[in-house]
């Protein structure tokens, strides 16, 4: 089996490519309702044409393209037509080539002046020249009655939404659960089924007449009706969980300016004429044109394919919604939302291709698959030896010319048994399982405040073996505030309010005016006044921190803001690790400012303000004093930055800023507290044996400083610093990696190497990172959740006991003691009831303590198959027993001895997938009570299923061929079921094989267990 499972289902957890995801779905041949089966894994041919929808966006590109290229290779021959073709073309242009917008009455009332579809195909169809001739940016804001510094006002939020609609996009309409019936309905078993049961109330109406002669097709009937509602139920409630977490998704904020003030608004809510400020990592809301900004890179591959990025500035101002912010800080006015963008429009014409199918999934079909053969099998030779025997019967009594309808009803029920076998054995249950297991999931991680995006990041969080975490934010609680400055060769510590009079008295006048300067002047973030008055300031939590001590000190961002004007911004990137801003003073001059990780702005600096508040020449002591003053507040896991600043003289508006011959105004502390929890969590993963690396880029003795505090850092570990790990070579790497525990100073692309090798050496890497910085290490891990797949093991136990035992008994006696009502109900509690109860078990602190599982570890592991084996003995030898010498063990005599035998032996056998049911919560583990009363899904599904059994057994008989039974079975039936519990502790003290003290990647653990905990 496992062969087979590697060699065709198995698949990448990450970008799958698309012949392995053809294969294993042109190897599941047995499915008994494909609608069901594949409606949770991705729909490769929507997927095809949409990719073949969004080429034709570049089609207009790739055209220009083509023309050119054919221009040139017959420019000789046909330079004079190009020339008469060009002229033509621009005089067609010229002439009106522009298509008319009428302005309705509506928009004229409402106060502006430009239709919203002429608004719109300004920057789809990036009409530079249409632009120009309406004024630039400048005049389409006066024609859509909207003030570039103040935004748009709210109160007319509604009129902007009415006219040029709002940011929505036309979405697929959600299915009702009619749906999921009509989906559940189309499994081909139970449509034979149902025309087997119309047959034989047919036949049975004849023989018997009415009533007798419609319970077992009637019985059949309601049994199907009763599996389709609840496995609709199922789905439609899975359903609703992935609507919420779609939901979810969708939150996204923006920062605007409306009414004069800067706050964040839902994109949801963005009008046309919005005020929108961009920095790294924002998603484009909207169509848009670019109002000004500083060194702006836009993302487009989204939209155009295009992985070369898009330079936005005054020549090229457009932007278009869903694309990203790759670089730089930008405003954009807002000219297109919704279903009149580009984006939009992409969005109505895409069907859901879905998302790719998960390993597990794609797993748990193949193993669907093999069982369905298998149970195919065993259906055709228990209908073949059902018939023979019965035929042989009949020639023995010499019957086999002489049939009646009676005969023709036997044949009927033989069929639908066998059909019902099939019903039995194809788990469908199994991937639907696990798709329902990830949806509770990712509920839960979303009530933790963690966003699952992608459905295969929730599969296999226990099969990561190693974690690389970024610092800020992610270790600390990223709420940052300064801790302590030194200035004027004085360290002082921040303390609050009394800080103020603390600061201004230690040092002079004029460095607190250029300290501030340094601070108001050089950052991407904004003081702005809240409803009540109050300041709030919006942007990055470091430059929050500053911004707040500034204010501190008595400074006034808006006075600063006015005073000077700003010429030129370089924003702070991952790989520059500063920001610098050239603004033009009252006086005419100019002056740079510069701020970023200490040691890479101190090498700027040949200057430093002394303790008289005077520039000084930067001395090799001076230096190494700063140096020390650096890694003293690195020590005590404080962020480090420099302040400095240059004045300019003889440079135009055009230079460049410069990188050297600056004066250090200040070294400032900034303190992020570690996230409670963190170190118990690092404790608790070197506990499992996973491997918890931190890397940041930080200064590396902050990065120490705090590594130790989370239990990161041991005295076996090693740090290393970015530079460091990029100039070693390959084999250095090999060797060294294992042992690293920090990276400070790095880049994106050295934690994206960091997380390549460790691939390539087994480990299953988790990465966390914000998105942008470390995208390129997002991108390369896998992360990957593995929960413990307890339902298998339940499922499996079913499939074996229900085939052997009809097919054994059929064999021997002519008969199947379960009858296809009674199978059908079997396979409810385990297909639906089973899946549900045990797919959505709330983790436990327990599953932490295994080790992580490798990446091509047996599906079905070695205690698994201990388990279903075992069980499926016990229960093949009581139900074999019962159904062979039962009514002379039971004592049972008369005319119904042999119904009631039958019904023993059916209410026995539910009693044991019950209580197997219970035994399947821990695969391992004696203790399968644990948390039992926390779930109170499961404890549902019990209660219901006991009940339910109760009420077939006692009310139901004509139509599932069952007696009601006395008080001494019923506790018969429960004492067999129960015995399974005992039965399991024993398996489970039958030790499997297991390389336990084998590292899962081919290399020594670093220091993890007991021992370091």
């Amino acid at each position: 089996m496992e062969n087979l499972l590697n060699d065709v289902f198995d698949l990448e957890a990450k970008n799958p490519s698309e012949e392995a995801l053809r294969r294993w779905r042109s190897a599941v041949t047995i499915v008994k309702n494909r609608r069901r089966r594949f409606r949770n894994v991705a729909n490769l041919e929507n997927r095809f044409e949409d990719e073949k929808k969004k080429l034709k966006i570049q089609m207009y590109e790739d055209n220009v393209k083509l023309l050119e290229w054919r221009y040139i290779i017959n420019v000789k021959e046909k330079i004079r037509v190009a020339l008469y073709v060009q002229k033509a073309a621009l005089q067609f242009i010229d002439a009106g080539g522009r298509p008319e917008y009428k302005l309705s009455e509506e928009v004229r009332e409402a106060g502006f002046g430009i239709h919203p579809d002429e608004l719109s195909s300004i920057v789809r169809d990036h009409d530079i020249k249409g632009l120009k001739i309406l004024g630039g940016v400048e005049g389409i804001s006066r024609r859509i009655s909207v003030s570039l510094n103040d935004g748009v006002s709210t109160k007319d939020l509604a009129t902007r939404q009415n006219i040029y609609g709002s940011n929505r996009y036309t979405e697929k309409p959600s299915r009702n659960f009619f749906m999921f019936l009509w989906d559940a309905f189309q499994d081909l078993t139970l449509i034979i089924l149902m025309v087997c049961a119309v047959v034989s109330i047919g036949v049975g109406l004849v023989t018997d007449g009415w009533p007798e002669g419609i319970y077992d097709g009637l019985g059949i009937i309601l049994s199907i009706f009763l599996v389709v509602v609840v496995t609709a139920s199922s789905d439609y409630n899975q359903s609703l969980q992935f609507r919420d977490l779609d939901r979810e998704k969708k939150k996204i904020f923006i920062q605007v300016t409306r009414d004069g003030k800067r706050k964040k608004v839902s994109i949801y809510d963005l009008v046309v004429g919005d005020i929108v400020h961009l920095s790294i990592g924002d998603q484009v809301p909207a169509d848009g044109i670019f109002i000004s900004g500083y060194s702006l890179v836009i993302d487009e591959s989204s939209l155009s394919g295009e992985s070369e990025p898009v330079n936005i500035y005054e020549e090229k101002p457009f932007l278009l919604s869903g694309t990203k912010v790759q670089d730089g800080s930008g405003k954009m006015l807002v000219t297109a939302v919704g279903m009149r963008t580009e984006w939009g429009k992409l969005m109505e014409t895409l069907s859901e291709g879905g998302q790719d199918e998960t390993p597990l999934q794609v797993k748990l079909n193949g193993v669907a698959t093999l069982i369905g053969k298998i149970g195919l099998g065993f259906a055709v030779l228990t209908f073949a030896v059902l018939t023979v025997r019965y035929l042989v019967e009949k020639a023995i009594n010499n019957e086999i010319t002489d049939w009646s309808s009676s005969d023709a009803l036997a044949i009927v029920d033989y069929f639908a048994i066998a059909v019902t076998i099939i019903v039995v054995a194809v788990p469908e249950g199994l991937p639907l399982a696990v798709t329902l297991s990830l949806a509770f999931a990712m509920k839960k991680l979303m009530n933790e405040k963690a966003l699952v995006r992608h459905l295969s990041a929730c599969e296999t969080m226990g099969s990561a073996s190693c974690i690389c975490t970024d610092k800020t934010g992610t270790l600390t609680t990223n709420h940052m505030v300064v801790d302590k400055i030194w200035i004027s060769e004085k360290s002082i510590e921040v303390k609050g309010n009394a800080s103020k009079d603390m600061v201004t008295s230690d040092i002079s006048r004029s460095v607190l005016g250029i300290l501030l300067q340094a601070i108001f002047q050089n950052t991407g973030s904004e003081v702005v006044k809240d409803e009540s008055g109050n300041n709030t300031i919006l942007g990055t939590p470091t430059e929050s921190a500053l911004l707040e001590f500034g204010l501190l000190l008595g400074g006034d961002f808006d006075a600063h803001r006015r005073e000077f004007k700003i010429i030129k911004v370089e924003p702070f990137n991952s790989i520059k690790k500063k920001m610098s801003v050239l603004v033009a003073l009252p006086d005419r001059g100019l002056r740079a400012f510069c701020k970023g990780a200490s040691e890479i702005v101190l090498k700027m600096c040949d200057k430093f303000v002394d303790c008289n508040g005077h520039p000084v020449p930067l001395s090799e002591e001076q230096v190494k004093n700063i140096t020390d003053v650096i890694n003293s507040l690195a020590s005590e896991a404080l962020r480090t930055l420099c302040l400095i600043f240059k004045d300019l003289e003889g440079i135009s508006y055009e230079s460049d800023i410069p990188d050297s011959g600056y004066t250090l105004i200040a070294v400032v502390g900034i303190k992020d507290p570690v996230r409670p929890g963190v170190k118990d969590s690092v404790r608790t993963c070197l506990a499992a044996g996973i491997t918890v690396r931190m890397v940041t880029g930080d200064n590396i003795n902050t990065a120490k400083a705090i590594a130790r505090e989370c239990g990161i850092l041991t005295e076996d570990g090693m740090a290393i610093e970015g530079p460091e790990f990029r100039s070693m070579s390959l084999d250095q790497m090999k060797e060294t990696i294992p042992r690293i525990q920090v990276m400070a100073r790095s880049l994106p692309l050295d934690k994206h190497t960091l997380v390549n090798h460790l691939r390539k050496f087994g480990e299953v890497v988790a990465v966390t990172g914000d998105g942008t910085n470390d995208a390129p290490a997002l991108r390369e891990a896998d992360i990957g959740l593995a929960m413990g797949i307890a339902g298998t093991e339940f499922q499996l136990t079913v499939n074996v006991v229900a085939l052997v035992l009809n097919f054994v008994s059929a064999c021997i006696t002519g008969s199947t003691p379960l009858t296809a009502v009674q199978l059908l109900w079997v396979n409810m509690i385990m297909d639906t009831l089973g899946a549900l109860a045990l797919a959505t078990e709330p983790p436990n602190d327990g599953l932490m303590k295994r080790p992580p599982v490798g990446r091509h570890v047996s599906f079905i592991t070695k205690a698994m198959w201990r388990n279903i084996l075992g069980q499926s003995i016990y229960q093949l030898a009581i139900l074999g027993v019962l159904n062979f010498d039962g009514k002379k063990l039971l004592k049972l005599s008369g005319s119904d001895a042999t119904d009631v035998l039958d019904t023993v032996i059916f209410n026995s056998f539910v009693f044991c997938q019950v209580f197997n049911e219970i035994n399947s919560r821990e695969i391992e583990k004696i203790n399968i009570f644990r948390g039992i009363f926390s779930s109170w899904i499961f404890l549902g599904v019990m209660v219901s299923t006991v009940a339910f059994q109760a009420i077939i057994v006692e009310f139901l008989g004509t139509i599932a061929s069952t007696v009601p039974l006395s008080w001494q079975l019923w506790l018969l039936s429960i004492l067999l079921g129960a015995v399974s519990m005992p039965i399991a502790v024993i398996l489970k003290c039958i030790p499997v094989e297991r390389d336990a003290n084998k590292h899962h990647d081919g290399y020594d653990a670093l220091p993890g267990g007991e021992d370091l905990t």
